[in-house]
C-alpha cells in the first residue's frame, strides 16, 4: 500500500475517532472468539490503537473453552443447566485460576507488549461485581446485585486499559461464577458506555441460521423481542440477545454482537462506515 493510500485511510477514520474520543467502549471478548494466538494479538493491537487515539476501552473477557479444557485434564466433567455452568467449590477454584489467573494476565501481558498500559482486575477487586446465589441447581453461579465502577473510572483516568475477569463476591465472602455476557452488560451500563461490543464466534443475528447473507445489521429492543417470540432468535442466541437488551435498558447507547474471528473487526465496527455484526438500538 502506498503512503498516500495509508494517509487517506487515516483521514477517513478521523470523524469516527472524533466521535469516540473520550467516550467509554466496553469490549466483551468471549472465549470462543480466542481461536488463535495471532488473532488474539490482532485484537489487542486494535484495543491499544483505540486507547492511543483517546477511546476509553474496558475489556471484559470470558474463557469457557479453557475452563472446560482444564476440567477435562483434571478429570472433572463440565455440567450445564440452561446454558450456565454448574459450579461447585472445586469448579469455582478452577474458574478462578483460569479467568482471574491465566487468561486475565495473558491478555494484560499482550496489551503491554503492543504498547498499551493495562491492569488486570476480577469482579472481586474493590467489590467491582457483587452477586447473590442465582439458582440452587447451579451452585456458586451468581446473579449480579451491584456494580461498583469507581476503580474502573480511576484506571481510565490514568490512561490504563482495565481488563476484567467475570467472577464476583458475595455478602458472606462467597466467590461466584458470573456469565461473561451478563457481566459485560451490567458493567457497560454502570459505566454509561457509548458502546458495548460482544465479540463471539458468530456473525450476529441471522434470519436464517444457515444463510450468512440474512444477517440483520440493525435491530431495536422491541424488534428483538418480536424475533425471540417468532423463533428467529433461538437457542444460544437468546441469552446473548437478552444481555444486549439489558445493556440498552441500563443506558448503553448501542450494543453490537459480532464475529471476533474476523481480523480487525473492532476497527471495522468503530472506525469505518461499514460496520460489523448486528447492532442493537434503543
Amino acid at each position: 500500500m502506498k503512503a498516500t493510500e495509508r494517509a487517506e485511510i487515516l483521514v477517513q477514520a478521523l470523524p469516527y475517532i472524533r466521535k469516540y474520543a473520550g467516550k467509554i467502549v466496553v469490549i466483551k471478548y468471549g472465549g470462543n472468539a480466542m481461536t488463535s494466538e495471532s488473532l488474539k494479538q490482532q485484537v489487542m493491537e486494535d484495543i491499544v490503537l483505540l486507547r492511543l487515539v483517546g477511546v476509553n476501552v474496558v475489556l471484559v473477557h470470558g474463557g469457557g473453552p479453557e475452563i472446560n479444557s482444564l476440567m477435562d485434564r483434571l478429570g472433572k466433567k463440565p455440567e450445564f443447566v440452561d446454558g450456565l455452568r454448574v459450579t461447585d467449590q472445586e469448579t469455582i477454584d478452577i474458574v478462578q485460576m483460569v479467568l482471574a489467573g491465566k487468561i486475565n494476565k495473558s491478555l494484560v501481558g499482550l496489551l503491554e507488549t503492543k504498547g498499551g498500559r493495562a491492569v488486570g482486575l476480577s469482579g472481586i477487586d474493590d467489590r467491582l461485581i457483587q452477586a447473590k446465589f442465582k439458582d440452587e441447581r447451579l451452585g456458586l453461579v451468581g446473579e449480579i446485585t451491584k456494580i461498583n465502577p469507581e476503580c474502573v473510572y480511576d484506571l481510565l483516568a490514568k490512561n490504563y486499559i482495565p481488563v476484567i475477569s467475570t467472577i464476583a463476591s458475595g455478602e458472606n465472602g462467597e466467590i461466584f461464577n458470573i456469565n461473561g455476557d451478563t457481566a459485560a452488560a451490567y458493567i457497560a451500563g454502570a459505566l454509561h458506555a457509548e458502546r458495548l461490543i460482544m465479540m463471539t464466534d458468530i456473525a450476529g443475528i441471522l434470519r436464517d441460521p444457515k444463510d450468512p447473507s440474512t444477517l440483520i445489521s440493525e435491530i431495536t429492543v422491541s424488534e428483538a423481542q418480536e424475533l425471540k417470540a417468532s423463533g428467529v432468535i433461538t437457542g444460544g442466541m437468546i441469552p446473548k440477545a437478552d444481555c444486549c437488551i439489558k445493556a440498552i435498558k441500563e443506558g448503553v447507547n448501542k450494543v453490537i454482537i459480532m464475529d471476533g474471528r474476523v481480523p480487525h473487526s473492532i476497527l471495522i465496527e468503530l472506525l469505518t462506515d461499514e460496520g460489523a455484526g448486528t447492532m442493537f438500538l434503543a
